[in-house]
């Protein structure tokens, strides 16, 4: 048996890219996006497609797709980096329905675009299937169908046995299928990325860490790049940059793949729609088959860093890898005797109040997107174009929707934010405990850290 790979990166790479030229001193530019992941990527594909002649930089510590764009479950999904319910009590339901439309068209544009740019990303519209195990979770679920369907959002419920039609998962007690969602190769989709926009006449800097970003300068381990708009992309690793420790926090996720598994045994599992799979626990699990018909399979870990610490090229714990082996043989124990060849880790950023923000101040020129709480999939897509309609000064349907403009505030101090967000993992693994014991509805541990931690409903 092989030895299980911990770390490189994530198991989405082949084999890890050779970088691109660092950028060799000062230079100067229309545009400089800090960060080459999906949501620097998706704004410079725009904003060349949509005006060429812009000189448009990009600078990227390591290499495209390194951080959370080359790493997470390849989830496309229309899933919304907010609390739906806050930002209609500020903007009005309608700003937020128009919201949800555009993520769920987002996904059918990503698609739209790898196909147009010959980006082979595994793409496969087989939608979401959401499971319950137990009471308390089929009690959650429910609700979420009915929160969905406020939304106006076409999720089919599904009893047990119509689950199993499409994957023979064990002890499931209820399920829905949400449509809104492709399962991807996330870092093929990255790296694909990046060579479009270079084709569309971007320049990309790679291994060139951004040391500060100031009105009209990025500044560099290796020079600056003048700029009267500096957009940062920086996602979970914003809080390297100064003055921006508190802004998100880097929250940790965690994921394994197995094996290649046989064509017999995936005969036995079914998954054939390619359906991408989570689960209504708190501590849940988000899963996919894989392009190479592996299962690839995802949840958090240790979650938070003190200081806002972030991994070493995604290193995972041993225990770690354990527990989410552990959750794929309850739920699929047909494949107990496959190996896991591959743990990975990486960070993904979370603002106080959980609602992503595309944010342009044309006094400064300094722009940014991001803060998905781990749906960025799509959402990038989203923010990339709204950011290039904010640059190029244009007023249309998506700089109107209600995330555009919105700041939220910082994170509480150390060890505040430390102590808070691993109080709130414990409380939440005690209440699936609680509620694997037989509870029939949402322990009270996970109702009270969900109103502290201020999460979406």
């Amino acid at each position: 048996m092989s030895t299980m790979v911990n770390g490189r990166v994530s198991h989405w790479f082949d084999e890890l890219p050779t970088p691109r030229s660092a950028l060799p001193g000062d230079r100067d530019a229309d545009v400089c996006i800090v960060g080459a992941g999906y949501t620097g990527l998706w704004t410079a594909y725009y904003l060349a497609q949509a005006d060429p002649s812009l000189r448009i930089t990009v600078l990227e510590a390591r290499f495209a797709g390194f951080g959370a764009s080359g790493r997470n479950g390849g989830w496309l999904s229309g899933l919304v980096p907010g609390d739906r319910h806050r930002m209609a009590a500020q903007h009005g339901r309608d700003r937020v329905l128009a919201w949800q439309e555009a993520l769920n068209e987002a996904v059918d544009e990503v698609i739209a675009v790898a196909d147009r740019e010959g980006i082979d990303a595994g793409a496969v519209k087989g939608g979401t299937l959401e499971i319950a195990r137990n009471a308390a979770q089929a009690a959650r679920l429910a609700e979420a169908v009915a929160e969905e369907r406020r939304w106006n959002q076409d999720v089919t419920e599904l009893t047990k046995g119509q689950a199993a039609e499409r994957i023979r998962f064990h002890g499931v007690v209820s399920a829905y299928h949400n449509p809104h969602c492709a399962r991807i190769q996330p870092a093929r989709l990255a790296r694909g990325l990046a060579e479009a926009v270079e084709r569309h006449g971007v320049t990309i800097y790679e291994d060139t860490p951004v040391t500060e970003i100031v009105p009209g300068r990025a500044i560099t381990t290796s020079g600056a790049v003048r700029a009267p708009i500096i957009l940062r992309a920086t996602e979970g690793f914003t809080s390297a940059l100064p003055g921006l420790r508190r802004r998100w926090l880097p929250m940790n996720s965690s994921m394994i793949a197995t094996d290649p598994i046989p064509a017999a045994l995936w005969n036995e599992i079914s998954w054939h729609g390619r359906e991408t799979v989570g689960d209504s626990a708190h501590g849940f699990f988000y899963a996919q088959r894989t392009v190479d018909d592996r299962i690839a399979i995802g949840g958090r870990s240790v979650p938070y860093r003190f200081a806002s610490r972030t991994d070493v090229d995604g290193q995972v714990p041993a225990r770690t890898v354990r527990l989410l082996t552990d959750v794929l043989h309850s739920i699929l124990p047909q494949v107990r005797d496959v190996p896991i060849a591959h743990g990975w880790c990486g960070v993904l950023g979370v603002p106080r109040d959980w609602q992503a923000e595309v944010v342009l101040d044309k006094a400064s020129g300094l722009g940014w997107a991001g803060g998905y709480v781990g749906h960025g999939v799509t959402a990038t897509n989203l923010a990339g174009r709204t950011l290039a309609d904010l640059v190029l000064g244009r007023d249309t349907a998506i700089t109107e929707l209600p995330w555009v403009g919105h700041r939220s505030r910082n994170w509480e101090p150390e060890p505040l934010r430390w102590l808070g967000v691993r109080g709130l993992y414990v409380a939440y693994k005690l209440a699936d405990r609680h509620e694997a014991g037989g509870r029939a509805q949402t322990s009270p541990m996970a109702r009270i850290a969900d109103v502290i931690a201020r999460k979406p409903h």
